[in-house]
């Protein structure tokens, strides 16, 4: 493991500065990668990638995020229009990753909204996915599917049972969710295995909150040690609330934390 590994999600950052502002920041602080999360529709065109490469300096863009409810859903539509709509904005994301050099778009899929769907059908499910990360490797992006509490991906043997039907597909770990979700990171971090190119990372203290790594009880150590375990190559970006720290040197001396610690793992 190397300190190159660890970077931060701008979403840590949220409602205390604009995407924008938030590369501009991080890469100003000295942290190496960052995974931008793009939250507004004006926020998913190239104009806006172009903005963000005037501020991240020489940061890596390592991978981006959006807000899951505004057009995620939809790719995977009955309704033509709706997905005719839907992959209309996808391109537009993959556009802007492409441009910011991203290689991966972190993706929740479906929300589960309604209890009657079948959520586990994977083989019309995973066509869908298939479809959608052949659309991304034509802009050379891979689609990395992540485990989310009330998501696609909520549950171990989701992720294996699509990958089948959609061999292109990559994954992201996280470990808040996989906490939220009652089975913990382990059976996620095994079944997906070398597939994982991205890395969630958050701690939590002795009363059960949220907080900045370091700042917790979780056991990084052991986590870095795993994921070595399955070969992973990809980058861990801190990704909490922005309710979980003070003040915005402390997400930096998180991130310089995690930094020494990967460093320490051989």
């Amino acid at each position: 493991m190397n300190k190159g590994q660890i970077g931060v999600s701008t979403a840590s950052l949220f409602k205390r500065m604009y995407n924008e502002e938030s590369v501009a920041f991080l890469s100003a602080s000295g942290v190496g990668a960052a995974e931008v999360f793009l939250g507004t529709y004006r926020e998913y065109k190239v104009e806006f990638a172009r903005l963000l490469n005037e501020r991240r300096g020489d940061m890596d863009i390592h991978s981006v995020h959006t807000l899951n409810t505004h057009f995620e859903p939809q790719l995977f539509s009955a309704n033509p229009r709706a997905l005719e709509d839907a992959y209309g904005i996808a391109e537009e994301v993959l556009s802007s990753a492409q441009l910011l050099g991203a290689r991966y778009y972190t993706f929740h899929g479906v929300a589960r909204i309604k209890r009657k769907i079948a959520y586990t059908d994977y083989a019309v499910i995973g066509e869908k996915y298939r479809v959608l990360t052949e659309k991304c490797a034509k802009y050379g992006v891979s689609l990395a599917l992540e485990n989310v509490e009330w998501a696609h991906c909520n549950h171990p043997g989701f992720f294996s049972g699509v990958k089948k039907y959609a061999p292109l597909l990559k994954a992201t770990l996280d470990v808040k969710q996989a906490r939220d979700s009652g089975d913990g990171y382990l059976p996620f971090l095994n079944e997906m295995g070398e597939d994982i190119v991205t890395v969630h990372l958050s701690d939590i203290d002795d009363s059960g909150k949220l907080c900045l790594p370091g700042r917790g009880t979780f056991d990084f150590a052991e986590l870095f040690r795993r994921l070595e375990g399955v070969g992973f190559k990809g980058k861990m970006m801190i990704e909490v609330y922005n309710e979980n720290y003070a003040r915005t040197d402390e997400l930096i001396r998180s991130y310089e934390h995690l930094c020494s610690l990967a460093e320490k793992i051989r």
